[in-house]
């Protein structure tokens, strides 16, 4: 998926957390040429990112207002927040909507009964479990079909 429809060339992109899926959702994102800040509390978890990521990180707790300044928040064309834990996107991507006047943010959240909730507050979500879940019924679905 393409982010040309929500996003400038070369845009400003927030992504907190740089596990596994923050570490290649920078990665891409930087290769695209979009200009990428990440936030992650673990310094050892910025050595997952390739020796091409080109954007800046930054080793501190995201969930602190400061760090959010900092990191020039209030310039985020997006918000992309991919830690493993649903209150820390939550919070944070509530913080970059309400206060900073991200129009774009996107929340990872491991808890499917929590995107209403997201829904509301005007932050789109992708539920890992839920994804993953609909590609396997919809290979199961495509086996028997073949059968």
């Amino acid at each position: 998926m393409s982010l040309r429809r929500f996003l400038p060339e070369g845009g400003n992109i927030v992504v907190i957390g740089c596990g596994r899926l923050g570490s290649y959702i920078a990665d891409a994102l930087s290769k695209e040429g979009h200009s990428v800040v990440v936030i992650d509390v673990r310094s050892q978890a910025f050595e997952q990112l390739t020796a091409e990521f080109s954007g800046f990180t930054v080793e501190a707790d995201a969930t602190e207002f400061g760090v959010l300044k900092n990191a020039r928040m209030e310039k985020a064309d997006m918000v992309i927040a991919c830690t493993e834990d649903d209150n820390v996107n939550l919070l944070v991507s509530q913080v970059a909507r309400k206060v900073f006047g991200t129009r774009n943010v996107l929340a990872r959240v491991s808890d499917s009964d929590r995107q209403a909730l997201c829904g509301r507050l005007e932050i789109q979500t992708i539920c890992p479990s839920r994804v993953v879940g609909d590609m396997f019924l919809g290979a199961v679905h495509e086996a028997l079909r073949g059968d």
